[in-house]
């Protein structure tokens, strides 16, 4: 666990680099997406996804709006990959 200098403006705990799972309710469905880098406070565990990784996932959950997905379960990993 790399811990940053940065402190929580919630709770002003130290962040670390992990991963979370983004969920999203479409009320037809639901999109998940494991394993998404994000920066967590080692205190209150509040997370934070980058600007870049955010579109990433903005994209996916669109694509599932006009599939009308009832389930979309993605790994972040393979977002990553088929963006290349």
């Amino acid at each position: 666990m790399k811990i940053s200098k940065h402190r929580c403006p919630i709770c002003k705990g130290y962040k670390f680099d992990s991963t979370t799972t983004f969920t999203v309710d479409l009320d037809f469905g639901v999109v998940v997406v494991r394993h998404v880098p994000a920066t967590v406070c080692e205190q209150c565990s509040a997370e934070w996804i980058d600007d870049k990784t955010a579109e990433k996932l903005e994209q996916l959950v669109n694509e599932a709006k006009q599939k009308h997905s009832i389930v979309e379960i993605s790994e972040f990993s393979s977002l990553v990959q088929q963006a290349s």
